[in-house]
């Protein structure tokens, strides 16, 4: 049930939506009823809404404190053992039907896929992503597989998991495929925005992974002084980082998350044993 509600539910809450629905019914109720003050006020909040949600960085608020909570990989790190690249970037219904790969706004996660692949090549390579539509699909995964070669990864290196839907099935069905063993460091590569919660989820899983960070929509703080230049852009925006947060309280309510804005693991103290 939590899959299909949580689609529903995300989709009466999404901010450009509820501006929109609360415009209309501000409309309808100020020409259809006696309760014009009321329905003017509706449809001027909601209008406002639109005005600030597209225009105002409102978005950039939102979605810093999620981009900056895990900082870059370090470009001199040790080869991990593994890769793990989350689905989300990939339009799996276009890429079939067009027999090529189509992408989206978070299309960094597979050039990373491939990016990383040849910067480590003893490291394991997995893709994690089904279908993210009630009723199933053609799996993200799926596509990957047969367009290995175009983006440059070697399809004989890659593990597959195509049956996730959201990002706890994307942890859980992972950790199951691959069975990390104790002391292995893993990379997790998924957009800014979105890798608290991917951190939260792999670590319930009982998986210990590093965090790298891709697909940023925020420069850095300094863009709290800046206003957007297309209130379309603005409201895309505001939807994403709405919906990523609910998605952790959502999580941290249902047990898919130990932590509300889950972050870097604190440093070993010194002398301390490590994990």
């Amino acid at each position: 049930m939590f899959f299909p509600a949580s689609k529903v539910i995300y989709f009466l809450i999404t901010p450009s939506n509820l501006f929109i629905f609360t415009v209309l019914a501000g409309l309808l109720l100020s020409a259809t009823t006696r309760l014009r003050r009321t329905g003017t006020g509706l449809a001027t909040l909601g209008a406002l809404g639109l005005a600030l949600g597209g225009l105002a960085p409102l978005s950039e608020a939102l979605l810093l404190p999620l981009e900056q909570r895990f900082a870059p990989f370090p470009a001199d790190a040790p080869a991990p053992a593994g890769i793990i690249v989350l689905g989300g970037a990939v339009e799996a219904g276009l890429s079939e039907a067009r027999d090529q790969v189509v992408v989206n706004d978070a299309g960094e996660r597979p050039i990373y896929l491939a990016e990383l692949a040849r910067r480590f090549p003893g490291a394991r390579l997995v893709f994690s992503g089904g279908s993210g539509f009630i009723g199933g699909g053609v799996a993200e995964a799926d596509v990957i597989s047969r367009q290995a070669d175009v983006i440059g990864v070697p399809r004989t290196r890659l593990i597959l998991e195509n049956r996730s839907r959201n990002t706890y099935e994307n942890a859980a069905f992972t950790a199951a495929l691959v069975q990390p063993k104790p002391g292995e460091r893993w990379l997790l590569v998924t957009s800014a925005w979105h890798m608290p919660r991917a951190i939260g989820c792999f670590r319930q899983a009982g998986f210990t992974v590093d965090a790298f960070p891709v697909d940023y929509r925020t420069r850095g703080w300094s863009d709290l002084t800046r206003v957007n230049g297309f209130a379309s852009d603005g409201l895309l925006q505001l939807d994403l980082a709405v919906k990523e947060w609910v998605g952790l309280a959502a999580y941290r309510w249902s047990g898919y998350t130990p932590d509300w804005l889950p972050g870097p693991e604190p440093a070993p103290a010194p002398g301390s044993a490590s994990r």
